[in-house]
């Protein structure tokens, strides 16, 4: 570390931007920053240093002002979300990554700062990566001067080093070595979580190894299993057991990172959120479970879930580090030492798996709509960016051009989603801003989302004011972040009462292509507005509700489980689709007769209707076309004859594709109204559309003088020796077939053709009883070379027909003739 330490300065003098790994336990998040503030810095410019997590921005902040001899907010402090330690003389800031976008936003050029680094690149969070990519634009269109500083122990360098055009700078660092031990579950399946069998080796661990430990977990909910487990258990005496989060309080977080008492030793129960940046003082052993809750964005439900998974490989590496921080450690992974091989070497970018409605917001409030328009390690998905935006202009934060509106620059302005954002705005406007603050601030809140056993928000939000001491951290923070997005919001006095009855309006502001409508028939199911089927518990509170705003569901693509959500009456509804209705005619396609109907939709929703008694012909020809659309033309009357058309034309288009269009099933599909729909005048049902009206259609598409050559070139029938009219099959294959009894071609030296004399015939030559016994397009060379063989077989088989020596001078027939003696 010491030689990165004296080449930096130079690496930064002769570049803008330079990468920096170093491994776990090297320093470089405080000892690099340090160096640059002390040695680097220009009075006045300030250092800019971006850290994931605001627990680890405190601590590394608390932690390099202490080795100044100083307070945090002095020469070092920190802004991370509702707590900020800066003054004038602060020259090196510590954010998280929302911080930096605001920050950027305010001031694209981030006059007072000269070094921007991004710490734990790696994590490659989605706002990361649009920090490191609107910094660099602000480089290029601001700031030359602007320097940054890529900084991770386990990234991927090479690609990072291509797309900025940077030399990676390396280091060594003061690792300890760490023992890896691997003690796999008897089930040998390593993503299945077992609090019982943490728990166990939690215990066996404490009995053979000395110092205090850091156990990885997946998520909360796992860490209160675990510490329900250890509690029944007979813990040593002086060992005491912490648990470390992201949504615990600030003290309790401090707590678990902070030096265990003399003569103690502790348990930290954490997420990944213990994996990098943070130094837990007296950890020498690691309990990794090898699993993390990561955000996933379901397209289906619009909802982030958080998903159990495997750990990358790198992330392993990180874990492994903490335990050789400042003395050999011990590492225990919690799965079989096989599974290494299968397991990803660096975490799939959370870009690729997001909600990318907040980066929508961000790039148009940039002024770049088009993330094409900024350079980005993993581009943001095309479908999944185009749904964000379909979303925001829903919200009214997007004009039809993807532009921000001054709706959306109030949004963006607000400490949550977009979603919530837009509630707040709205609900100000109504006088219900400080009921929607509390709203917002609940629904911000994942573990009162992942409480599932009564889907009525209201329920739950009685529940937590009637008893805030059972909901523990979860109400302290939903109370915190209210107050803070009163101050933001300032919805000042109430210009209505802040009733109960309010709460599904708000909740349909939020989720408008949530809002549901309750379906016929026994069991609570229900129709979202955007179109999917959804569904309650027959025992749930709102399952006898008409119409209900959901937050929360599942994604199931046809019949969604509902999670969380809340009443609304008519009134509701109809002003919170105001102006996003659409008039309009229905038909009813559960039957085949057209049925119209006067109809007020909000996207799938039928709020309103009424049955059109005495249709006009076009509405109904419309409905049909409209039908048959929908439901697909194989519902038409197709006989063999049309198919036989498709294929004849299908077959003059291959021979002249110039001349002839290109008609198919698929094509007749997409235009059902323009080619069909003239011939459905006075005809109110499917069942009524005869096969020749379906004759007439065709050819009125193809045209009267292209349907005379048709038959001309493309013939449906063709004249053999025998004087028969024979059908030709043309959906064979690409030529047309003849099929013909062989002495019916008697005499016929050559093989039929058509399309004028260019196209050979396919000949099947039948037998008496009508079965194939040639198929050739070389008539000649069957007569000279296997006819004869052929009158071997079937002469004796068919003794009453007619078999000559010689075929080319015998009379062709249609009838049984006897044999000449």
């Amino acid at each position: 570390m010491k030689n990165l330490l004296n080449t930096l300065p130079q690496a930064l003098s002769d570049h803008q931007t330079v990468i920096v790994q170093a491994p776990t336990g090297s320093g470089k998040t405080t000892r690099i920053p340090l160096m640059l503030l002390n040695d680097y810095l220009k009075d006045p410019q300030k250092i800019l240093m971006l850290e994931p997590r605001r627990l680890a921005a405190r601590s590394v902040a608390r932690y390099m002002a202490s080795l100044r001899g100083e307070r945090v907010g002095q020469t070092v402090g920190y802004r991370v979300k509702m707590d900020t330690q800066v003054s004038a003389q602060t020259r090196l800031e510590i954010v998280t990554e929302g911080i930096l976008l605001r920050m950027l936003q305010s001031d694209p050029a981030l006059e007072a700062y000269q070094i921007i680094i991004f710490d734990e690149f790696h994590e490659r969070s989605v706002q990361a990566d649009l920090g490191l990519a609107l910094a660099r634009q602000s480089q290029a269109l601001f700031r030359e001067d602007l320097q940054l500083i890529i900084m991770s122990a386990t990234l991927n360098t090479e690609a990072l080093a291509n797309l900025l055009r940077a030399p990676v700078l390396e280091a060594k660092g003061r690792q300890y070595p760490v023992e890896v031990r691997h003690q796999a579950p008897n089930t040998r399946q390593s993503q299945v979580f077992s609090a019982a069998f943490v728990s166990q080796c939690i215990q066996n661990t404490l009995q053979t190894e000395v110092g205090s430990q850091l156990v990885f977990l997946p998520g909360s909910g796992e860490i209160k299993q675990v510490y329900e487990q250890l509690k029944k258990s007979t813990l040593p005496a002086d060992t005491f057991i912490a648990p470390l989060y992201g949504s615990l309080s600030a003290k309790a977080q401090d707590q678990a990172i902070s030096p265990a008492p003399t003569g103690q030793r502790k348990v930290v129960l954490a997420t990944n959120i213990a994996e990098t940046s943070l130094t837990i003082e007296g950890i020498r052993v690691v309990v990794d479970s090898g699993l993390e809750r990561r955000p996933h964005f379901d397209a289906n439900s619009g909802m982030t879930r958080l998903l159990l998974g495997q750990i990358a490989l790198s992330s392993a590496e990180q874990r492994a580090g903490r335990a050789g921080r400042v003395e050999p450690g011990v590492c225990i992974r919690l799965w079989p030492s096989a599974d290494n091989a299968r397991m990803s070497p660096q975490q799939a970018p959370e870009i690729l798996h997001s909600d990318l409605t907040p980066l929508a917001l961000e790039l148009a409030r940039w002024g770049t709509p088009t993330p094409t328009e900024l350079e980005w390690l993993t581009p943001p998905p095309e479908k999944a960016y185009a749904q964000a935006q379909d979303l925001l202009r829903q919200l009214g934060a997007l004009t039809a051009t993807a532009q921000i509106t001054p709706h959306g620059e109030a949004m963006a302005q607000l400490p949550v989603s977009p979603r919530l954002a837009h509630m707040l705005l709205t609900a100000k406007q109504r006088g219900w801003g400080s009921l929607a603050c509390y709203v917002a601030a609940l629904l911000s809140e994942r573990d009162i989302l992942q409480q599932r056993r009564q889907s009525d928000l209201q329920q739950r939000i009685d529940a937590l004011r009637k008893s805030p001491g059972a909901y523990g951290v979860i109400h302290k923070n939903a109370q915190h972040l209210s107050q803070q997005l009163k101050m933001k919001l300032n919805p000042g006095a109430l210009n209505a009462p802040e009733a109960q009855t309010e709460l599904g309006f708000l909740v349909g502001l939020a989720y408008p292509d949530r809002l549901a409508q309750h379906r016929p028939g026994k069991a609570p199911r229900f129709l979202l507005s955007g179109g999917r089927g959804a569904i309650l518990p027959d025992h749930d509170a709102l399952a006898d509700r008409q119409y209900l705003a959901v937050a929360d569901l599942d994604g199931h693509p046809r019949e969604a489980k509902i999670y969380l959500a809340a009443a609304l009456d008519r009134d509701q509804v109809e002003a919170l689709t105001q102006g996003q209705v659409k008039t309009g005619i229905r038909v009813d396609t559960q039957t085949e007769k057209v049925k119209l109907f006067q109809s007020l939709s909000y996207g799938a929703l039928i709020l309103k209707e009424h049955r059109i008694k005495s249709p006009d012909p076009a509405q109904l020809q419309a409905a049909l076309c409209g039908m048959l659309s929908q439901q697909g033309i194989h519902k038409l009357p197709w006989q063999a004859e049309h198919k036989q058309w498709l294929a004849r034309l299908g077959f003059a288009h291959r021979q002249d594709p110039d001349h002839w269009p290109a008609i198919s099933i698929e094509t007749l599909s997409q235009n059902v109204e323009s080619w069909l729909g003239p011939f459905l005048t006075g005809v109110q049902a499917l069942s009524e559309i005869r096969p020749e009206i379906l004759q007439q259609a065709l050819d009125y598409l193809l045209g009267y003088e292209k349907s005379t050559e048709l038959k001309a070139v493309a013939p449906t029938h063709i004249q053999v020796a025998s004087g028969s009219s024979v059908r030709l099959d043309y959906t064979q294959g690409d030529i047309p077939v003849l099929a013909v009894r062989l002495q019916e071609v008697f005499g016929l030296q050559q093989t039929p053709t058509i399309y004028k004399n260019q196209v050979m015939l396919m000949m099947h030559l039948l037998s008496p009883a009508r079965r194939p016994i040639q198929v050739t397009q070389d008539l000649q060379s069957f007569w000279e070379n296997t006819y004869h063989d052929v009158k071997k077989e079937l002469k004796g088989r068919y003794p009453k027909h007619y078999w000559p020596d010689n075929p080319l001078e015998a009379e062709p027939t249609a009838r049984i003739k006897p044999r000449k003696t």
